[in-house]
């Protein structure tokens, strides 16, 4: 199996040395190609800062970060902004959609901007909006359409690009519980189909379920982690009491 990240002894520590806060202590974890992963934590935990430190948004005070093979704590900015275009994908609450593009041009303005040619643009176009449901959508405009599928044409622009590894910081904080199961759905498909790697950041143990592993950060270390074996009911549960174990979080309701 591939490996697409490997951090190994990763701590991050902000402030200065007299009164240092550290939020990241030595954590080591690897994700393989194919894995759809969920970060948990109470508040404070350190699981957004883990995420920012695996999408190189910011750096570890010490300790490797490799995604795809690559070190990224030895990029440079220059190289970093490349990496980050190519080989990651971003999916957050902020959708970012450009008002003044259709829908169409909002997927295809990270191809667009690399040159891509033409026909590469529409295959890739009409392969994930078929898989994320939003193909009738492609000439309305953001404000045309629902929050549910502005969130999906925002995955399937940080999709298109082929990235090797998408990351995703409480992608369903802003949706309805309607909107956030579909959302889910979605990303499962897109995971299943498209063997996407997916790193997940929640709170909530109804997003979690869709996961296929949940990692659990508690004092900026890696508490437990749970994988699903059976049906999502169980591990949804299996979630619930381990929040419970290490306080925090939210479950809503299973449906």
């Amino acid at each position: 199996m591939e490996t697409i990240v490997d951090v190994q002894h990763l701590s991050k520590v902000y402030g200065r040395k007299s009164n240092p806060n550290k939020v990241l202590t030595d954590i080591s974890l690897t994700i393989d190609k194919g894995e759809f992963i969920g970060i948990m934590g109470p508040s404070g935990a350190g699981k957004t800062t883990l995420l920012n430190m695996i999408s190189s948004i910011d750096r570890p005070t010490t300790g490797t970060v490799k995604v795809a093979g690559q070190d990224i704590t030895r990029m440079n900015e220059r190289r970093l902004s490349d990496f980050r275009r190519h080989q990651l994908g971003f999916v957050f609450q902020v959708f970012n959609l450009l008002d003044s593009l259709n829908v169409k041009d909002n997927i295809l303005l990270p191809l667009a901007l690399e040159r891509h040619d033409v026909s590469v643009m529409e295959e890739r176009l009409l392969r994930v909006t078929e898989i994320l449901g939003i193909s009738h959508l492609l000439d309305k405009f953001p404000r045309d359409i629902s929050i549910g599928q502005q969130q999906r044409v925002a995955i399937a622009r940080a999709v298109i690009t082929n990235p090797k590894l998408i990351l995703a910081d409480e992608p369903t904080g802003s949706l309805d519980s309607k909107s956030a199961t579909e959302f889910l759905q979605y990303l499962v498909k897109l995971n299943q189909q498209e063997q996407s790697t997916i790193v997940m950041v929640t709170h909530d143990a109804f997003t979690a379920s869709y996961c296929q592993r949940i990692l659990f950060i508690k004092d900026g270390m890696i508490f437990s982690e749970i994988v699903r074996q059976s049906d999502r009911l169980t591990f949804f549960q299996k979630i619930i009491d381990m929040q419970a174990a290490i306080g925090g979080g939210v479950g809503h309701d299973f449906a």
